[in-house]
């Protein structure tokens, strides 16, 4: 038997038992990348990440937003794209310095050369977004990301959202945001608190890892999937905790509070969970949730699908895992 035969086979096998163990509780496959090369293309090593096919049976990979973010998430901080807010729509590519040297004067007029072009009202919002590559280094939070989710997973919860979270809110670096979020999943310090940790003068446990990973598994659990259902519910709208668009919808309460999502919903009126739903959130501002809310799930999967072209991309093989059912939940020590 020669070696690719021998491969196959072993592939074959692999497969047909990750299939069979696959969870029924989460609708994801759990796969290890085997053979990851870093970016000195000199070490090896094996990751586990959350693999979702949904993304691309359902077309999300197609949408303007996601491909924005991620032609972002390549581009270094001193190129930007020219773009249309509402529909994020890429414009051209320039060099910040080029543009910082404009006058005021000439940058509206090509401002409102775009909105005329494009047939735009005159308040409609033209961008200039800078890369984000400093930001988004993916190799950094790969050796977590497993460990995110082992921790939702013994918390009962999704590990599709450790793995997001992890992806998009401090991919480079531990850090504290402008707001005063902190630590990997980028917890506030009253939100942490509810969640059983300790954040005073003396210790921050958003720094720990595990901590802060029981601290928003427990935030997700307990009050974002709990407020999502009842919004839905209120809204006559059927829960599919399986489904990309529930997801997503989660993941805005997590960053935005319920409230304001709330808010959102109640000016676009859904009847129903489905893509247009998160895109038409994404032109949506109401009370708090404005832009930064409107970009969460954008960079989500943005995100999601950059780590997918990283892992097909640095490894030799990708083999689906044989998964735990055991979903019981466990408390911090």
């Amino acid at each position: 038997m020669n070696r690719q035969t021998f491969l196959s086979l072993i592939l074959g096998l692999f497969i047909h038992v990750g299939l069979l163990a696959q969870p029924t509780f989460f609708d994801h496959h759990i796969v290890e990348a085997v053979g990851f090369k870093n970016n000195d293309n000199t070490s090896l090593n094996n990751y586990r990440f959350i693999q979702n096919k949904s993304l691309y049976d359902e077309k999300w990979d197609t949408l303007a937003q996601p491909t924005f973010w991620r032609t972002l998430m390549r581009m270094d901080e001193d190129s930007a794209l020219l773009n249309i807010g509402a529909s994020r729509q890429i414009i051209t590519k320039v060099a910040v310095t080029e543009w910082n040297a404009l006058q005021e004067e000439r940058k509206n007029a090509i401002r409102d050369s775009i909105r005329a072009h494009y047939g735009l009202s005159a308040d409609a919002r033209i961008f200039l977004t800078s890369g984000k590559k400093y930001f988004y280094d993916f190799q950094r939070v790969l050796p977590i990301i497993e460990k995110g989710i082992d921790a939702f997973k013994k918390n009962g919860v999704d590990p599709f959202y450790a793995q997001t979270i992890l992806l998009i809110e401090s991919p480079n670096k531990l850090q504290k945001s402008s707001v005063g979020a902190y630590g990997s999943f980028q917890l506030m310090k009253n939100v942490a608190i509810q969640m059983g940790l300790k954040v005073n003068g003396y210790v921050d446990e958003r720094e720990d890892f595990d901590k802060s990973a029981w601290a928003a598994s427990q935030l997700i659990k307990t009050i974002c999937i709990p407020e999502t259902n009842k919004m839905l519910v209120e809204r006559n709208i059927s829960i599919s905790e399986n489904e990309i668009w529930y997801k997503l919808l989660v993941l805005h309460v997590y960053h935005a509070g319920a409230g304001n999502v709330k808010k959102a919903l109640e000016v676009i009126n859904p009847i129903e969970g489905s893509m247009e739903l998160i895109t038409t959130l994404w032109q949506t501002e109401a009370g708090q949730f404005r832009n930064a809310s409107q970009n969460y799930s954008q960079l989500a999967l943005a995100s999601l699908l950059e780590l997918d072209a990283l892992i097909y991309r640095s490894c030799d093989f990708i083999y689906p895992c044989v998964v735990d059912n055991n979903n019981e939940s466990d408390e911090m020590n």
